[in-house]
C-alpha cells in the first residue's frame, strides 16, 4: 500500500521517522506547518498519518471515533493493538497512548476503498490552514502565535452510510471556532460525497493554542510564509 513509504517496521514495532512524517504531510496532506519539518525542534508526526495507518491495518468501519491523546515525536517505537475493551490504541514502550479508536458496525479491509478514503480525508485536512482557519480566526478577532503556530487534533468522528463510496470527496458544511482563554476550540463538519451522493458525515475537533488578538498584517505574513514553504517543497 502507498503508506509503506511513510513508516517502517523494526522488531515488530512501527516507527515513523521525522523525514517520513514530513514527507506524508507535504506529499499526501499538502500540510506545510513548520512543526512537521524534520529539523524542527518541536517536530511531531502528523495525526493524519496515525489515522491512515490505523485504518489501513484494522480496516474501515461504518462508525469510527478517533481520540488524539499525545503528540508523537521522531522514530518512537509503536505498538498498534486492540484491547480487551474493544478499543484500538497506539502505545509506545512506556505504555503512553497516542491515539485510541472506537468503532462499530460493518467493516471492510478492501485496500482500494481504504486508500481512496484516506487520500480524500487527508487532502481536505491539508486545507485547514489557511483556507478554513484563517477566516475563522479573523471572524473571532483572534489568531495563534505566529512564531509558534500550534494546531492540534483533538478528535475525529466518521459515520458512513455505505462502505462502497467510489471517488470520495469531503465537502465542508459548517466550521466554528470558540475562543476559550489562550486556546480556541474548532469544529469542522463535512459531508462525505461520492459521485454527487452523500455517503457519510465527518466531524473533526481541533485546538488552536496560544491565542492572541488578530493582526491582519502578521497573519498575511504567516500565509505568505506558508506558500513560500509550499513552493520550496516542490522545487
Amino acid at each position: 500500500m502507498f503508506l509503506e513509504r511513510y513508516h517502517s517496521i523494526q522488531d515488530n514495532k512501527v516507527l515513523i521517522s521525522a523525514r517520513q512524517g514530513s514527507l506524508f504531510a507535504k506529499e499526501v496532506a499538502g500540510d506545510f506547518n513548520p512543526i512537521h519539518n524534520p529539523d524542527e525542534r518541536r517536530f511531531c508526526v502528523p495525526g493524519d498519518l496515525l489515522f491512515a495507518l490505523l485504518v489501513a491495518h484494522f480496516g474501515l468501519s461504518r462508525k469510527m471515533t478517533f481520540h488524539f491523546r499525545s503528540l508523537l515525536g521522531d522514530s518512537v517505537p509503536l505498538t498498534f493493538r486492540e484491547d480487551d475493551d474493544g478499543m484500538i490504541r497506539v502505545y509506545d514502550d512506556r505504555d503512553k497512548v497516542y491515539i485510541e479508536v472506537e468503532r462499530e458496525g460493518e467493516s471492510t479491509r478492501d485496500q482500494s476503498i481504504i486508500e481512496h478514503l484516506i487520500r480524500s480525508y487527508v487532502a481536505e485536512s491539508g486545507k485547514n490552514f489557511p483556507h478554513t482557519l484563517k477566516p475563522l480566526m479573523e471572524s473571532q478577532g483572534v489568531m495563534f502565535n505566529p512564531d509558534r503556530p500550534m494546531i492540534m487534533y483533538q478528535s475525529m468522528n466518521l459515520s458512513l452510510t455505505t462502505l462502497d463510496a467510489p471517488e470520495p470527496e469531503l465537502e465542508l458544511g459548517q466550521a466554528t471556532l470558540v475562543p476559550d482563554g489562550k486556546r480556541g476550540n474548532v469544529t469542522l463538519d463535512y459531508r462525505l460525497m461520492s459521485r454527487g451522493k452523500e455517503a457519510g458525515l465527518v466531524s473533526k475537533k481541533l485546538v488552536v493554542s496560544g491565542l492572541r488578538d488578530y493582526d491582519p498584517n502578521t497573519m498575511d505574513a504567516v500565509v505568505e510564509q506558508f506558500y513560500r514553504l509550499k513552493e520550496k517543497a516542490w522545487d
